[in-house]
Protein backbone atom coordinates (compact mmCIF):
# COMPACT_ATOMS: atom_id res chain seq x y z
CA UNK A 1 0.00 0.00 0.00
CA UNK A 2 1.54 3.58 -0.84
CA UNK A 3 0.98 6.64 1.38
CA UNK A 4 1.73 9.97 1.20
CA UNK A 5 3.91 10.76 4.14
CA UNK A 6 3.91 14.83 4.85
CA UNK A 7 5.48 17.01 7.51
CA UNK A 8 3.60 20.27 5.74
CA UNK A 9 0.40 19.43 5.56
CA UNK A 10 -2.83 21.61 6.07
CA UNK A 11 -4.91 19.55 8.16
CA UNK A 12 -9.03 20.38 8.02
CA UNK A 13 -11.17 19.83 11.63
CA UNK A 14 -13.56 17.43 10.15
CA UNK A 15 -10.68 14.76 8.69
CA UNK A 16 -8.99 15.12 12.02
CA UNK A 17 -12.24 15.00 13.73
CA UNK A 18 -12.97 11.68 11.82
CA UNK A 19 -9.93 9.65 12.45
CA UNK A 20 -9.86 10.77 16.52
CA UNK A 21 -13.60 9.76 17.06
CA UNK A 22 -12.40 6.46 14.90
CA UNK A 23 -10.10 5.85 17.51
CA UNK A 24 -11.68 6.79 20.41
CA UNK A 25 -9.83 9.58 21.52
CA UNK A 26 -11.56 11.93 23.80
CA UNK A 27 -9.58 15.03 22.69
CA UNK A 28 -12.04 15.20 20.08
CA UNK A 29 -14.83 15.97 22.57
CA UNK A 30 -12.83 19.31 22.20
CA UNK A 31 -12.10 20.16 18.67
CA UNK A 32 -11.03 23.80 19.44
CA UNK A 33 -8.79 22.69 21.46
CA UNK A 34 -7.15 20.12 19.37
CA UNK A 35 -7.05 21.46 16.20
CA UNK A 36 -5.26 24.59 18.06
CA UNK A 37 -2.39 21.92 20.14
CA UNK A 38 -1.98 20.68 16.20
CA UNK A 39 -1.58 23.57 14.65
CA UNK A 40 0.72 24.67 16.71
CA UNK A 41 2.88 21.77 18.13
CA UNK A 42 6.50 21.74 17.03
CA UNK A 43 5.92 18.88 14.02
CA UNK A 44 3.13 17.63 12.76
CA UNK A 45 3.25 15.00 10.33
CA UNK A 46 0.50 13.02 8.28
CA UNK A 47 -0.41 10.24 5.75
CA UNK A 48 -2.78 9.65 3.54
CA UNK A 49 -3.72 7.59 1.02
CA UNK A 50 -5.41 9.16 -2.17
CA UNK A 51 -5.59 12.63 -1.12
CA UNK A 52 -7.39 10.76 2.32
CA UNK A 53 -5.93 12.12 5.79
CA UNK A 54 -5.70 8.81 6.96
CA UNK A 55 -3.25 9.52 10.02
CA UNK A 56 -1.73 11.93 11.95
CA UNK A 57 1.01 12.66 14.63
CA UNK A 58 2.87 15.39 16.28
CA UNK A 59 5.63 16.51 18.54
CA UNK A 60 6.19 19.03 21.50
CA UNK A 61 9.62 20.12 21.34
CA UNK A 62 12.13 22.84 22.87
CA UNK A 63 13.48 22.86 19.66
CA UNK A 64 16.91 21.29 21.08
CA UNK A 65 16.99 18.64 22.95
CA UNK A 66 13.89 16.74 24.21
CA UNK A 67 11.32 16.07 22.04
CA UNK A 68 7.49 14.54 23.40
CA UNK A 69 5.47 13.24 20.59
CA UNK A 70 2.13 13.07 22.39
CA UNK A 71 -0.41 11.84 19.21
CA UNK A 72 0.08 9.68 16.69
CA UNK A 73 -2.75 7.54 15.44
CA UNK A 74 -3.97 6.02 12.34
CA UNK A 75 -8.14 5.64 11.42
CA UNK A 76 -9.02 1.90 12.30
CA UNK A 77 -9.60 1.26 8.13
CA UNK A 78 -5.76 1.39 7.77
CA UNK A 79 -4.11 0.53 10.87
CA UNK A 80 -1.31 -2.13 10.40
CA UNK A 81 -0.43 -1.34 6.84
CA UNK A 82 2.16 0.70 7.71
CA UNK A 83 1.26 4.17 7.79
CA UNK A 84 2.15 4.40 11.23
CA UNK A 85 5.29 3.35 11.15
CA UNK A 86 6.01 5.88 7.93
CA UNK A 87 4.91 8.54 10.30
CA UNK A 88 7.03 7.64 13.33
CA UNK A 89 10.14 7.02 11.10
CA UNK A 90 9.73 10.51 9.44
CA UNK A 91 9.52 12.03 13.31
CA UNK A 92 12.83 10.10 14.43
CA UNK A 93 14.90 11.28 11.36
CA UNK A 94 13.84 14.86 12.17
CA UNK A 95 14.91 14.82 15.53
CA UNK A 96 17.85 12.11 15.36
CA UNK A 97 19.69 14.21 16.91
CA UNK A 98 17.61 15.34 20.04
CA UNK A 99 18.99 13.61 23.51
CA UNK A 100 16.01 12.90 24.56
CA UNK A 101 12.71 11.48 23.12
CA UNK A 102 9.66 10.81 25.12
CA UNK A 103 6.09 9.12 24.40
CA UNK A 104 3.25 7.70 26.40
CA UNK A 105 2.23 4.52 25.07
CA UNK A 106 -1.07 2.33 25.38
CA UNK A 107 -0.41 -0.99 26.44
CA UNK A 108 -1.52 -1.94 22.89
CA UNK A 109 1.16 -0.15 21.16
CA UNK A 110 4.29 -1.08 23.43
CA UNK A 111 5.24 -3.47 20.73
CA UNK A 112 5.32 -1.03 18.09
CA UNK A 113 7.21 1.29 19.63
CA UNK A 114 9.39 -1.15 20.85
CA UNK A 115 9.63 -2.08 17.51
CA UNK A 116 10.34 1.55 16.74
CA UNK A 117 13.71 1.82 19.55
CA UNK A 118 11.64 2.99 22.41
CA UNK A 119 12.19 1.32 25.99
CA UNK A 120 10.67 1.35 29.15
CA UNK A 121 11.60 4.52 31.38
CA UNK A 122 12.99 2.88 34.33
CA UNK A 123 10.49 1.52 35.99
CA UNK A 124 7.56 3.66 34.68
CA UNK A 125 4.81 2.83 31.28
CA UNK A 126 6.00 5.98 29.37
CA UNK A 127 8.98 5.09 27.00
CA UNK A 128 11.52 6.83 25.46
CA UNK A 129 14.57 6.57 23.23
CA UNK A 130 17.57 8.60 25.75
CA UNK A 131 20.99 9.01 24.82
CA UNK A 132 21.99 9.75 28.19
CA UNK A 133 23.90 7.38 30.71
CA UNK A 134 22.60 8.67 34.24
CA UNK A 135 19.68 6.74 34.14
Amino acid sequence: MTFEISMHDQIHEAEVLEIYRANDWSSAQKPDQLMAALRHSHSLVTARQDGQLIGLGNAISDGHLVVYFPHLLVHPDFQNLGAGRFMMQAMLFKYKDFHQKILVAEHQAIKFYQSMGFVHAGQTEPMWIYAGTEH
